[in-house]
């Protein structure tokens, strides 16, 4: 394979000849964008993302995979030693495989960073109509493999996976990572016929001398077969028969098998251990697209701007960000002691609200959405907003912006419309630093946006040091100063503090510090429950509903609230979509589930009655938005913006909500009674399935995504984990 060399600033590249583009450079550097990607294939210690290339014949979907840079002083001296990190390692024997006849995905393009500090990158094509094995060997372990993967038999996956594996140690190259996960399935005509099985992630091969007995077997042993005779099967057919390998091939592929999966868990278990003392002693790893801190800043200055995932990112480590909060320990004390004066009235106040739920029918307020304003195609964004339905936009404005005019544009637009605006107002470092430069920003935008909208939010996830706000204190002089320009303009409602996550304490320590001058008319929350998984999910006994009761009773008995009003501002479940995801991959969900919690959410806590309006974050985004914009700004509407959608037209803002019907187990059943003098019941179950009587007989009902249900006359239904909505 012939290739031609280029280069980028701090990087060296190299592409294959077929990789037919008009400026290689440019298209390097784009593709090693994340921002590039079109799907998230895999988030791990390594990022690897679909992309769409544009060569001289068109699109071509490529695979990035973008390596992060050598982490501790042993990958340093290697990467050194070596002359070559991960990603130029996978692209020679990428060529090299191809040399030999072996199949893997043809090699394109390499970008690997001269000096070592900065994620390097390969490129390959993407392998269309691919199964991963390892999704055919869980089948297969859990005797499944029929139902699951009838196009292929298994017998004949283990007879190409043998010869594969005899192929590629007889040209002399050791793989070092023979697993499930890096062998692509390639189905054949047949079930019995295999068409091909491609090698992938071969950053730790080895090439160009024989491979020993026991290198052969430690590849083969990484394959997690279950089944003692699947393995007999696979040995005897890399050994060119169906019937037994030598005896001593088998032995030392015993003990290879036993030997790996022991060190794996032994290793994952110190991985674990030497995370959390690793999180003290060294500063947070960013992923590589997140810009380097300012030169010799502060622990409390070394915060930059994450574009991907929409919010800051501090690079602080843990005993500097202590060493902050052990500075400003006088106003931490301060926060502290309001706090404890607060809690006797705060629970007195929450028993009863918990009690005084669902007395009375109340008027539902309907469904919110935030977003930003969408360049690319802002028609497309309001066509979006208005197909939604929904009567409440938040539009969050950057006070550290210089520029505006697409905010207002935008504002305009909505309000025209007759959307009901609010405003949210972030904080960053510089501006906290800055108070004149603040108060200069909200003047601005206080001109600018309220003759659109009277509601704004002063501050964000001012408990999280990232967003600039390092003690509640100064919090509270930076909020007091925006309400004091605000306040101007007659009829603006001011909300905040804008704690996020469910962090009672935090909000009650805001809350109930003295100020001479702030007063917020309602309480904001940025109320992300997503690390509990679903919605009804406890945390520390409290379930969303608790959640918001308990909020409204902190508003309530607070020092700076002028009673119980609460708005919501952010709430999503993050999708696992590498670095636009907001949260970590242990809270990421599919698209499926996320639009399950949304409705179930939404319903929850607006039932409630103590919640006056909810606002998912955001409408167009990667990661966790209603509309996936892919890498060229199509905008995909994901199933939860289905669900939500459904949701305020089948629950319209002035329906009267009746509360919760009595239900089995883990059913709920919310009643309504709607403007045009129809009712409807929404309901759902946690868990499996389970079936719940109505209180009259069903004349309509739509499913989460608004597909019509045959269920006519129906006195009883089954619910599911999809919101489901019965005309009655």
């Amino acid at each position: 394979m012939t290739s031609r060399r280029f280069a980028l600033p701090g990087f060296r590249g190299e592409a294959a000849e077929s990789f037919a583009v008009a400026d290689l450079a440019a298209e390097a550097a784009r593709l090693a964008d994340p921002a590039a990607a079109t799907k998230t294939i895999h988030w791990g210690r390594n990022y690897l993302y679909l992309a769409r290339a544009e060569t001289a014949e068109g699109p071509l979907e490529v695979v990035v995979k973008q390596f992060r840079p050598p982490a501790g002083w042993r990958a340093r001296i290697g990467w050194h030693l070596a002359g070559e990190g991960k990603a130029a390692r996978s692209w020679r024997i990428a060529r090299a495989l191809h040399a030999a006849g072996i199949p893997t995905p043809e090699p394109l393009l390499l970008l690997e960073s001269e000096s070592g500090r900065a994620a390097s990158v390969y490129v390959s094509r993407h392998l269309a109509g691919r199964v991963e094995a390892r999704y055919l060997l869980r089948a297969r372990n859990a005797g499944r493999e029929g139902a699951e993967f009838p196009s292929i038999d298994f017998a004949a996956f283990l007879a190409a996976a043998a010869r594969l594996a005899r192929r590629l140690h007889d040209a002399g190259f050791w793989h070092r990572d023979f697993s499930i996960g890096n062998l692509l399935v390639l189905p054949g005509p047949t079930p019995a016929e295999i068409a091909e099985i491609a090698l992938v992630d071969l950053n730790r091969c080895r090439a160009g001398r024989p491979v020993t007995l026991g290198e052969r077997m430690r590849d083969l042993s990484r394959l997690a077969f279950e089944r003692r005779e699947d393995r007999r099967f696979l040995l005897a057919l890399y050994f060119g028969g169906e019937r037994a390998a030598p005896a001593r091939a088998w032995v030392v592929y015993e003990l290879s098998r036993r030997s790996f999966h022991g060190r794996h868990r032994v290793k994952n278990r110190w991985r674990a251990a030497w995370a959390s003392l690793e999180s003290w002693l060294v500063p947070r790893g960013a992923h590589p697209h997140i810009p380097l801190p300012p030169a010799g800043a502060g622990p409390r200055d070394r915060i930059v701007w994450d574009a991907l995932s929409d919010q800051p990112h501090s690079h602080a480590g843990r005993i500097g960000r202590f060493g902050a909060r052990i500075a400003d320990l006088p106003d931490h004390l301060r926060s502290v002691a309001a706090l404890a004066g607060a809690v006797p009235r705060i629970r007195r106040r929450y028993r009863e609200l918990a009690a005084a739920r669902n007395a009375a029918p109340f008027l539902w307020p309907g469904a919110g959405v935030a977003l930003r304003p969408w360049p690319a195609d802002p028609e497309a964004l309001l066509d979006a907003v208005f197909s939604l339905g929904v009567r409440q936009a938040l539009l969050r404005l950057h006070p550290w912006q210089g520029e505006h005019a697409a905010e207002e544009a935008l504002a305009r637009e909505l309000a025209g419309a007759g959307l009901e605006l609010t405003f949210a107002l972030p904080q960053s470092r510089e501006l906290v630093r800055d108070p004149p430069r603040w108060r200069a920003a909200i003047e601005e935008l206080a001109e600018r946006f309220a003759p659109y909208g009277a509601r704004f939010q002063i501050g964000q996830a001012i408990n999280r040091s990232k967003w600039g706000v390092w003690s509640y204190g100064e919090y509270l002089e930076l909020a007091a100063a925006a309400a004091a320009i605000l306040r101007r303009r007659p009829g603006v409602e001011i909300a905040g503090p804008a704690v996020i996550d469910f962090e009672a304490h935090a909000t009650a320590m805001v809350l109930n510090r003295r100020h001479p001058t702030l007063r917020f008319d309602a309480l904001a929350s940025l109320l992300y429950v997503d690390r509990r998984g679903a919605p009804e999910s406890r945390q520390l006994g409290f379930d969303t509903v608790d959640k918001v009761t308990m909020l409204g009773a902190i508003a309530e008995t607070s020092r700076l609230v002028a009673g119980r009003r609460q708005w919501i501002t952010e709430v999503n479940w993050p999708l696992a979509e590498g670095p636009h995801s907001p949260a970590g991959r242990r809270v990421a969900v599919d698209e499926e589930t996320q639009a399950d919690y949304l409705a179930r959410f939404y319903l929850l806590a607006l039932a409630s009655g103590y919640v006056e309006r909810i606002f998912w974050w955001q409408l167009v985004a990667r990661g966790y938005g209603l509309i996936d914009p892919g890498a060229a700004g199509e905008l995909r509407r994901r199933p939860a913006y289905a669900a939500l959608a459904t949701l305020v037209r089948e629950v319209p803002a002035d329906s009267q909500c009746h509360g919760p019907l009595s239900a089995p187990g883990g059913a709920r059943l919310y009643r309504f009674a709607r403007p045009d003098g129809g009712e409807v019941v929404a309901g759902w179950s946690i868990g499996a399935p389970l079936r719940a009587p109505l209180p009259a007989p069903v004349v309509g009902a739509v499913g989460r995504d608004g597909a019509p249900l045959a269920l006519a006359g129906a006195a009883e239904v089954e619910l599911a984990s999809g919101v489901r909505y019965f005309r009655l």
